[in-house]
């Protein structure tokens, strides 16, 4: 199976569709919770980068580096943020998982380690991957504290990977974190996340 075909992933919390540009405008009001295009380490767009950053994401689907899907809250029937597999290596069976954001209002919620969950069990057991790779910006401490959490080790660091873009961080360089599940350790990640989906919660609040 190409690591790149469009699929549909279903949990209790949140479905995995493939991104369409008609997800538009629940994605508007999203990154607006939170203004999540302000945080200098992160590349939200801003509302009106929307349209374009999801036209960005399907070309690259159909150049087959990237497999972009929206985050729709079960409950209410809305995107709440995207993510994707990206810099897919068909040959070598591996990919990463990134490029994520959630509007403020889900985030650190049983949605995030329910998304994970099901993009890492179709990536190992379905697309027989070898390694899923998570990258983030070293100061993104809540970004790389959710990875860790996953049960993803830590690489090692990038130094100077990349020109951060951001007006707000002009001029500066990005020092980024390499982060991977791979194979043989799936079943002990996948028995974390499971316990961490099914244990007792006062709220949706989680990892």
């Amino acid at each position: 199976m190409s690591l790149c075909q469009p699929v549909t992933l279903t949990g209790q919390h949140a479905t995995l569709v493939p991104l369409l540009p008609e997800h538009h405008d629940d994605l508007v009001e999203a990154v607006k919770d939170g203004e999540l295009w302000r945080l200098w380490y992160t590349a939200v767009p801003a509302p009106q980068g929307v349209a374009s950053e999801i036209q960005r994401r399907l070309g690259l689907q159909d150049h087959g580096s990237m497999l972009p899907f929206a985050v729709i809250e079960n409950a209410s029937g809305q995107a709440v943020g995207v993510t994707t597999y990206m810099n897919i290596d068909n040959v070598n069976r591996r990919l990463e998982i990134g490029s994520t954001w959630y509007r403020r209002r889900v985030q650190r919620t049983v949605i995030n380690t329910e998304c994970k969950m099901l993009l890492l069990q179709h990536a190992f057991e379905q697309l027989q991957c070898i390694a899923v790779e998570f990258r983030t910006h070293f100061f993104n401490q809540q970004s790389r504290a959710g990875i860790e959490r996953l049960g993803a080790k830590l690489d090692g660091v990038l130094r100077s990977h990349q020109v951060n873009p951001h007006p707000d961080a002009k001029g500066t360089l990005r020092d980024t974190c390499v982060y991977s599940v791979i194979a043989p350790e799936w079943p002990t990640v996948r028995a974390h996340l499971n316990y961490q989906l099914s244990k007792p919660r006062a709220t949706l609040a989680g990892t």
